[in-house]
């Protein structure tokens, strides 16, 4: 019984500390200036408890990018479920109104767009902040797997693993915060130059399905 104590307690210190940093980020004008010592003080645990629980700054920023990452990550699976016939009667897929490949190829990428847009500060952070490499973080593996599933059902992409890392690189953080606070590129102006390219790459919509 103390076992399963300790381990609802370890989740709701974990909770706690992912509210609390999350919160500090997000009222931060540059999220780098943000300290382990502040994130400890808000979440009211020692600041051993966030080295032992997440090991460095890189890897508490990873699990704040996670948390508000998942229900996104959830949809996403969700639409998996429902294209793949494992959802329950839904009548108007059934009817055959399921989103085309390209169509799942562009809504994935305008969803990362979209979460990169909103969360571009947080996200230049954990590209900066030596999360091993990129493209091992939990959320760029998610999203690069989403998107090569997407592109194997697309006529024409002969590699889709590669096509996914160079279509994820057209909306890395640090060039999504160049082009939008940088340069001032409005977020629809973006959004519809990401699609003109995908379109580009993946060809016309005829022969589709």
């Amino acid at each position: 019984m103390a076992q399963r104590k300790e381990r609802a307690d370890a989740l709701r210190n974990r909770e706690s500390v992912l509210a609390a940093a999350d919160a500090l980020l997000a009222r931060s004008d540059d999220p780098r200036g943000v300290s382990m010592d502040e994130v400890a003080a808000a979440a009211g645990v020692g600041k051993g408890t966030l080295f032992r629980r997440f090991g460095d700054r890189a890897g508490l920023i990873s699990a704040v990018i996670g948390a508000r990452l998942e229900p996104l990550l959830e949809r996403v699976r969700e639409a998996d479920r429902e294209d793949q016939g494992d959802g329950e009667g839904d009548g108007e897929r059934a009817a055959g109104a399921a989103p085309s490949p390209r169509q799942r190829v562009r809504s994935l990428l305008d969803a990362v767009l979209l979460f990169k847009i909103e969360n571009r500060r947080l996200m230049s952070v954990a590209e900066d902040a030596g999360i091993s490499s990129p493209y091992q973080a939990e959320h760029y593996v998610s999203w690069h797997e989403a998107l090569a599933g997407a592109l194997r059902h697309v006529p024409g992409v002969s590699h889709p693993d590669f096509t996914a890392h160079a279509l994820l690189s057209a909306v890395r953080a640090d060039l999504v915060t160049h082009l939008v606070d940088g340069l001032g590129t409005p977020p629809d102006e973006l959004r519809a130059a990401l699609a003109a390219q995908v379109n580009a790459i993946l060809g016309p919509e005829a022969g589709d399905r």
